[in-house]
């Protein structure tokens, strides 16, 4: 290898160098992004329940609408849906979907019900396919044919 080669070499070595902190900088700057993105998104669906679902408080809606990823609230964002807890719901059928309306409701005194809500919602995002009737699931996670539910009621229309 020749000076002028190595010279090369070198130079590249701190150009490179140099260019790490600018790139980190941007992955870093990317990330806060999609925090901020994330965080827009799960304030918008908590801002619909609020409006729409009258067993909505902040202690209720809160932590199930976070345990859902936010790529799926995007979905449900995205067709106008909304995720309402509803203390009406029995906990033997603690998650519902109420596809005419299009609801996701849950009890959030329930065991486990924030859970299933997350994995239903989640699934069902993710597939982009929300079925047109009713479902209703039991704490299992099976689902609970031919089960009684009350109605959805909202606040108004939204």
């Amino acid at each position: 290898m020749n000076r002028r080669s190595c010279s090369l070499f070198v130079g590249l070595g701190l150009v490179s160098i140099a260019l790490l902190p600018a790139q980190a900088q941007r992955q870093r700057g990317g990330a806060k992004a999609n925090a901020n993105a994330d965080r827009a998104v799960y304030q918008a669906v908590i801002d619909r329940s609020s409006r729409v679902c009258p067993d909505h408080s902040a202690e209720r809606t809160g932590p199930a609408v976070r345990s859902i990823p936010a790529s799926a609230l995007r979905m449900i964002e995205q067709r106008d849906f909304v995720l309402c807890p509803d203390l009406r719901l029995d906990t033997q059928t603690p998650v519902v979907w109420y596809g005419r309306q299009g609801v996701f409701a849950w009890n959030p005194q329930a065991r486990g019900a924030v859970k299933l809500l997350a994995d239903k919602a989640g699934g069902y995002a993710r597939a982009n396919d929300f079925p047109k009737d009713t479902v209703v699931w039991k704490p299992s996670g099976k689902i609970a044919d031919g089960a009684l539910v009350p109605s959805f009621r909202g606040k108004m229309v939204r």
